[in-house]
């Protein structure tokens, strides 16, 4: 338990350094950063700050993708998304990502380090094949250890099972 309750707080300090580390510049879209809104932001690689998340809604029109249980397989819901990503990636040709594969709390480290590089992959395959040039995509594993939602049912788990951009490159 000491063990759960300290990587929960080492997870918090390390977010909120991180948010300290941010610029309190307006997001382009003037949305309220739901995660789930459709990429219908006009910015321009100009208005997004290198290193910039999907997550946080701060990668311009870029939006993280969601998988199901153990499935790195891209379902109609999450290519309809990776398409309006693969648009804005088009239309910005200097900005490059890394794209973060992410599990839920559930399996072995090592098996969800390995699921959330397929989950990555996955994403990556289909941006390339869909026009995106592949030196301007990267991908990373965090497997479990970087959770959006803190929650022990399906509702965080499925937080959890993504594919987020950070910008890299602008």
């Amino acid at each position: 338990m000491t063990f759960s309750f300290r990587s929960v707080l080492l997870t918090l300090l390390l977010s909120l350094a991180l948010v300290g580390c941010g610029t309190t510049k307006k997001k382009a879209t003037g949305g309220d950063g739901d995660v789930n809104m459709g990429a219908e932001s006009t910015s321009e690689a100009g208005d997004i700050e290198l290193n910039a998340d999907s997550d946080s809604g701060k990668a311009g029109s870029l939006r993280t993708v969601f998988f199901a249980y153990d499935s790195a397989t891209l379902n109609s819901s999450t290519r309809e998304q990776l398409s309006k990503n693969v648009e804005f990636l088009k239309a910005n040709t200097s900005v490059e990502v890394q794209i973060e594969g992410h599990c839920d709390e559930r399996g072995g480290v090592q098996y969800n380090l390995a699921l959330g590089e397929r989950r990555a992959k996955a994403v990556k395959d289909y941006m390339v094949a869909m026009g995106v040039s592949s030196s301007r995509v990267s991908t990373i594993s965090f497997g479990k250890e970087r959770p959006v939602a803190f929650g022990h049912d399906e509702s965080a788990w499925g937080q959890n099972r993504r594919a987020n951009f950070v910008v890299t490159a602008k």
